[in-house]
């Protein structure tokens, strides 16, 4: 099953990736941008935009803020992960919180999602 990309949100995507959070440019800028295999910034999946894809890895990370906190945004982002899963790719989400808080276990739990092919639960 082919994962087609929806035009209409490339835009929005380039937009994103000239404006990213503070959280998101550090993991990028202090971690993803390097890290082998490739990671993408602001990949449009089908109908959705992750904020960094592996396509080797079928692996995308998604970093949360408080706005993530909502029963709606809580259901997006469960309907968002079913809907990825069903193209065998597997959602990590970390909290910004997190990546201000202790960067480097974020950037190992990456890494062992990556090794293991596990969303590191």
């Amino acid at each position: 099953m082919l994962l087609k990309r929806n035009p209409a949100l490339v835009k929005q995507a380039k937009a994103m990736r000239k404006a990213p959070t503070p959280e998101e440019r550090r993991l990028w800028y202090d971690f993803l941008r390097t890290h082998t295999p490739k990671f993408t910034r602001q990949k449009v999946l089908g109908r959705y935009i992750a904020d960094f894809y592996c396509a080797e890895a079928k692996l995308v990370v998604e970093l949360d803020g408080s706005g993530h906190d909502t029963e709606e945004a809580l259901r997006h982002d469960a309907e968002r992960t079913e809907f990825l899963a069903g193209y065998g790719i597997r959602v990590l989400r970390i909290s910004n919180t997190e990546v201000r808080r202790d960067f480097n276990a974020v950037c190992a739990y990456i890494i062992g999602a990556v090794v293991r092919g596990d969303n590191g639960d």
